[in-house]
């Protein structure tokens, strides 16, 4: 009789796997067999020194060469000079010079365009054909377009159209079937009746006729600056004469 295994479930903490030695990645160091995943450096090597046989079939001379001190990586740096040659060969007729076109003579305007400039266009006025007066075809103006307003032209969108007629007396919406006032036939009110009311005045014509009694003064004649009883004032003070005790006072009515 066979006995019967129990099964368990699988749990991964007991499960042990190789560590991370047995995994055999590529190498980051050199050009063979690099890991593609990463950036590689330039690699150099070295080289077995060369036989002297090599050295004596290069026949090139070493730094023989001899270079003007004048002469720099941006050129030839030195003053200008200038040198006295004899007259140019004449062209043409004999005894006739050389004649350099001046400025004028050239046209640019006339060349292709280069580097792919722009060019505005250009146009020519040239002669009547020869089969331009035998030729039937009719002018411009010769043609009579149909008129766009309106719904005349079947292929062509044309926005809606209206006409005026006169008003109709019967079944227009003028006409008034129940005869029923409009709205001017009503009175408004008045706002003062729902409203607050506000302060109301009127101007009412003279009482009496005035006379030299009833003269009042005009603004003109009030000096508003010269009262100051109202006002803040600081003490004043006066300089008078100096009186003596004896001195008889002045008696001017004499009663007698």
């Amino acid at each position: 009789m066979q006995e019967v295994v129990k099964k368990r479930p699988i749990i991964s903490a007991r499960e042990r796997g190789p560590g991370p030695g047995r995994y055999a990645l590529p190498p980051t160091v050199g050009y063979i067999n690099h890991d593609f995943t990463k950036p590689s450096s330039p690699a150099y090597s070295f080289h077995s020194r060369l036989s002297s046989a090599m050295v004596s079939v290069d026949s090139s001379p070493g730094p023989r060469y001899h270079i003007d001190a004048k002469v720099t990586r941006f050129g030839k740096m030195e003053t200008p000079s200038y040198s006295i040659l004899g007259r140019g060969r004449r062209t043409g007729k004999k005894g006739e010079v050389f004649q350099t076109p001046g400025p004028g003579a050239y046209s640019p305007e006339k060349a292709p365009p280069v580097n792919a400039h722009h060019r505005p266009p250009s146009y020519t006025i040239g002669s009547r054909s020869r089969y331009r007066s035998v030729d039937a075809v009719p002018a411009p103006n010769r043609y009579s377009l149909p008129n766009l307003l309106g719904c005349q032209v079947p292929h062509k969108p044309s926005s809606a159209s209206f006409s005026f007629s006169s008003r109709r007396k019967i079944g227009a919406p003028s006409e008034d079937l129940s005869m029923s006032p409009g709205p001017a036939k009503y009175n408004s009110i008045h706002p003062d009746v729902y409203h607050q009311r506000q302060p109301s005045f009127s101007m009412q014509s003279r009482t009496k006729r005035p006379n030299n009694a009833s003269a009042i003064p005009g603004p003109g004649t009030y000096s508003p600056e010269k009262s100051y009883v109202h006002l803040p004032k600081p003490p004043s003070c006066t300089m008078g004469v100096r009186h003596s005790e004896f001195v008889t006072p002045l008696v001017v009515n004499v009663v007698d």
